[in-house]
């Protein structure tokens, strides 16, 4: 039993590959010698650890799922015991958040807490789960080579770990849990600016983090931006959306698992604001056919997501989609700090959906096109089409030819890039 376990742990976590989970390696980098730009880390969905509490008002729906209540906080993402199907189920309901129309936004299920252990610190973030971190790293390998540069935790290296479930809303709409994290970013910086004489901070962020970087520097004056942010630098950013989201929506995502049924997931992953968030933005696509089904003859584009909710049973999620995303997501400001875009390109990405006459549930055939096997080429590109010609905005697009959404943050040639792109900065190149 034990060796089955530790192979299932193994094809899981070689298989998750928007757990952006890598091997370390070695580099040969020349440390800098002069003072350093502090940096701070904002990973992707599901890039940090997460952890939870069950309270009194926890109901769970089987007995499985009675084992951690009572039994104080424990990591919640990422526990490889989600692997065995009734556990997997319990995961599920504690991970839900739910929509409540009376206070417009999002809450954790009845009687689960939840925290994000280690903010200000890398440390929740180089490994999913300490306990087998050569399965599990995330951003060590890029932590590393940043550590050879010279850079040390919480001195010149820091981390913002967040609540991936959540997102952002509208500036209209509230949205307690990012909202808090923007503030709590927001005084990270402030502090490390303030402990690093004043130099300013370098955001390097990952995926879904590019995403909260931009919305906190667009969130606050131009003069703050241009006080405490030297540079954003994001990695893999799907500054438009993605199509493979439109089959987690549909059909549920495994990740790639396949002892994992991914209908056990799938009302998890509908409930996640953040991938609201990252559905197909309709501005980058348009009105070409990304979904069709002939089960019922339709054909859904970026343009009908509304009614593509309905159509797969998530009527509740067409409201808030439409009042709190759609106003978020149909332009992206520039923000007045020098942004540099690293982005994978040639690697086969889901562009079309086919599905055929047994439903959503039975999952479709895919059509691939350009991206980094996880975001569209388009969606990765969207900053330099929309802010092209601009004078106040300076950009930088970096592709990386056959670097996936994941080997961003692994890969040798990618985080030399990323090393080249850092030493620039602190000898001010660019």
């Amino acid at each position: 039993m034990k060796a089955l376990y530790l192979i299932t742990v193994l094809i899981l976590m070689v298989s998750l590959s928007s757990l952006h989970t890598c091997a370390s390696m070695s580099m040969t980098i020349t440390s800098l010698n002069s003072d350093l730009h502090p940096i701070i880390l904002i990973p992707g969905s599901g890039g940090n650890q997460l952890e939870a509490r069950l309270t009194s008002s926890y109901k769970p729906s089987s007995l499985f799922c009675y084992l951690r209540k009572g039994t104080g906080w424990f990591r919640m993402w990422f526990d490889p015991t989600v692997l065995v199907a009734p556990l997997t189920r319990c995961f599920a309901e504690r991970m839900m958040i739910y929509y409540h129309s009376e206070i417009d936004d999002y809450r954790n299920a009845p009687g689960v807490e939840t925290r994000v252990p280690y903010f200000g610190s890398v440390k929740g973030m180089l490994y999913l789960d300490p306990s087998l971190k050569h399965l599990t790293e995330c951003m060590a390998p890029l932590v590393s080579t940043l550590e050879e540069l010279g850079y040390k935790d919480n001195e010149t290296l820091f981390g913002a770990p967040y609540d991936f479930r959540y997102g952002l809303a509208a500036n209209s709409h509230p949205s307690k849990v990012g909202t808090q994290y923007l503030q709590d970013l927001k005084n990270l910086i402030e502090s490390v600016v303030a402990s690093n004489n004043g130099k300013q901070v370098i955001l390097v962020a990952h995926s879904l983090g590019g995403l909260f970087a931009l919305q906190l520097l667009n969130r606050n004056s131009l003069s703050w931006r241009r006080q405490f942010v030297k540079h954003l630098v994001t990695l893999s950013t799907p500054w438009g959306g993605t199509v493979q989201q439109m089959l987690t929506f549909a059909s549920g995502n495994a990740l790639g698992v396949p002892i994992v049924n991914p209908l056990l997931v799938r009302d998890e992953q509908r409930s996640s604001e953040s991938n609201q968030w990252l559905l197909p933005n309709p501005s980058v696509y348009g009105s070409r056919p990304l979904l069709i089904s002939a089960f019922n003859n339709k054909t859904y584009s970026a343009l009908d997501m509304p009614q593509f909710l309905e159509d797969i049973g998530f009527k509740e999620g067409v409201e808030p989609y439409k009042a709190r995303i759609l106003p978020l997501v149909e332009r992206l400001n520039e923000p007045g700090v020098t942004v540099t875009c690293l982005v994978g390109t040639n690697v086969e990405t889901p562009y079309r959906l086919k599905y055929g006459t047994g439903g959503f549930d039975a999952g479709p055939k895919v059509d691939y096109g350009d991206g980094d096997g996880t975001v569209n080429l388009i969606s990765l590109l969207r900053l330099e089409s929309e802010w092209s010609g601009s004078k106040n905005q300076v950009l930088d697009v970096v592709k990386l030819p056959g670097i996936s959404h994941s080997d961003i943050l692994k890969d040798k040639g990618a985080l030399a890039e990323i090393v080249k792109i850092v030493t620039e900065i602190n000898t001010d190149y660019i």
